[in-house]
């Protein structure tokens, strides 16, 4: 029985040092004599070994997937006037500067660099700050859990190259905000949006409510709806949003970065006999790969029932002047013509990014784009290559440089890295490959040809729209009067169908916008409100 007793007193004795470790921390006003006090340990600090029915809940309000993208805190350049200073998650207080070591310390030629960070002011005994550094040529990674003068050697560099562009931009110092445990519990966070159970599409659910502020209401039954193809035409626009598995994970996290409350989509095609296709790129053929391809519709229906992703679908029909214009021949040959040709891989990132800092939701930014891209530069130079390397060499006007060669080539002409991510993707581009599409700009290209965009068709790059600009162009049937009869909807809704899905699907300032001139070439996209400027 006492052994009983203590083992139920042990979580209340650590629920009460948790509490009081809250009131310290967050109870007492700043600068006050109690305030002058070191905590032995923060509250995230003892988590872990709290009952999982006390743990969870706390963890889940102070860790989310966002946690786990490393904030930029400075550049630490050699021969800088005063060493780089910022405040860390653990230590409040941080100096970094960089000194060069000549080539003969080591052997080489180039020589390297020793990498001088101090820490002081720990917010508790037991927390530590874990740190990304980086260049375009080598990522690494430490961790600090002492108040004190701690360095990283840089035995050699890669290339003169890199000698070059540390001296100009120094190496860029990424912090993970919420330190080594934090991380871990982000990760546990992240890792359930890619699940393909329960747990998981209650993780993106959570997400997307959290960091867009989604409504997910249920629908009433029926979920599916008892479509007549007779009323779907060429032209009409399906909207897909999964929520649980692999794709379900991937589009949460594309949601959030754009803005878009959907994350694939398709469009339907009428033949000369009256069947009904779907086109769509991004369909993966019997090798596994992701193509574009025109598939009858009762496959791609029986496909969608069987999705395990859960998919929510809406059918966005065109308003009855845009079809009455829609020239459904042009269209066919279009989408006939790329048929076969892959998913566009090669400028997916560029749709997204338009300004120099108001498309990356907090702590992402252009230097971390960067260090990314340069990671998966040497872990994957073809995917490298074939993600961003081609696309990058178009806003040049070079061909073959790898991403270290676009750097340095950039500068050579005095732009920025992040001034060359902005630069406008243009249609008429061609890759190794053949045109390269999205899923919403293969859509957009066929509409393009099939006059929707008249009279700014020359003046449009639908490669630079996202999917969240698809549907807020003001294109689509806005009279819920003359939907289809089957078509669930209620009053005061968006006048689209949704045809699949237990939750009602939200399309925010959907059908709002009129086509113009460069539209979408400039627009910031900001969580949690996306705002946009009128024509950006």
């Amino acid at each position: 029985m006492a052994q009983r007793r203590r083992s139920d007193a042990l979580p209340c004795l650590w629920l009460l040092l948790l509490l009081l470790s809250l009131v310290l921390t967050t109870g007492l006003p700043r600068g006050g004599a109690v305030g002058l006090m070191k905590l032995p340990f923060s509250p995230g600090d003892v988590l872990p070994i709290l009952p999982r029915q006390v743990a969870w809940p706390v963890m889940n309000t102070l860790h989310s997937a966002v946690d786990l993208l490393p904030s930029f805190v400075a550049a630490v350049a050699p021969g800088d006037l005063s060493p780089a200073a910022w405040n860390g998650s653990c230590f409040a207080v941080n100096e970094a500067a960089l000194e060069l070591t000549p080539g003969d310390r080591n052997g080489t030629d180039i020589g390297g660099a020793v990498l001088r960070l101090k820490t002081a002011s720990a917010q508790s005994w037991t927390c530590m700050d874990l740190y990304v550094f980086a260049t375009p040529y080598r990522i690494t990674w430490d961790y600090y859990f002492a108040a004190r003068e701690h360095t990283l050697e840089i035995s050699s560099w890669e290339e003169a190259a890199e000698l070059e562009y540390v001296k100009q931009h120094g190496i860029s110092v990424f912090l993970m905000p919420s330190g080594m445990l934090g991380t871990l519990l982000s990760l546990i966070d992240v890792l359930p949006l890619f699940s393909n159970t329960g747990w998981g599409q209650y993780s993106n659910l959570a997400f997307l409510e959290k960091h867009m502020g989604a409504t997910f209401e249920k629908r009433s039954q029926p979920w599916v709806a008892n479509i007549r193809k007779e009323d779907i035409q060429s032209g009409d626009f399906l909207a897909l949003s999964k929520i649980r598995g692999r794709w379900g994970g991937f589009e949460t996290l594309e949601k959030w970065v754009t803005g878009a409350f959907a994350g694939h989509t398709a469009v339907c095609l009428k033949d000369e006999k009256g069947d009904l296709w779907v086109a769509e790129s991004g369909f993966e053929n019997e090798k596994g790969e992701e193509v574009i391809a025109i598939v009858p519709w009762d496959e791609w229906w029986e496909m969608a029932l069987k999705d395990g992703s859960n998919p929510q679908i809406a059918l966005l029909p065109l308003h009855p002047d845009i079809r009455s214009t829609f020239n459904e021949s042009a269209a066919w040959e279009f989408a006939r013509s790329m048929v076969g040709k892959p998913y566009g891989y090669h400028n997916m990132i560029f749709s997204w990014i338009d300004t120099i800092g108001d498309n990356y939701p907090p702590p992402l930014d252009a230097n971390l784009v960067m260090a990314v891209m340069s990671m998966w530069t040497r872990l994957q130079p073809l995917y490298a290559a074939n993600m961003w390397n081609e696309a990058l060499n178009k806003r040049l006007g070079t061909e073959g440089l790898d991403l270290h060669g676009i750097i340095v080539e950039t500068e050579r002409r005095g732009m920025s890295f992040d001034q060359l991510l902005t630069i406008p993707e243009q249609d008429e581009w061609v890759y190794s490959d053949g045109k390269s599409t999205t899923c919403v700009s293969f859509i957009l290209a066929m509409y393009k040809e099939a006059g929707v965009f008249a009279p700014f068709t020359e003046s449009i790059q639908v490669t630079e729209f996202t999917i969240r600009d698809a549907y807020m162009l003001k294109i689509f049937q806005n009279d819920q009067a003359r939907l289809p009869s089957w078509c669930q909807t209620e009053a005061d809704k968006p006048t689209f169908c949704q045809i699949l899905g237990e939750y009602k699907m939200e399309l925010p300032e959907y059908n709002t916008i009129e086509p113009y001139a460069k539209m979408n070439e400039n627009c910031p996209s900001l969580p949690p409100t996306y705002k946009r400027p009128s024509r950006c």
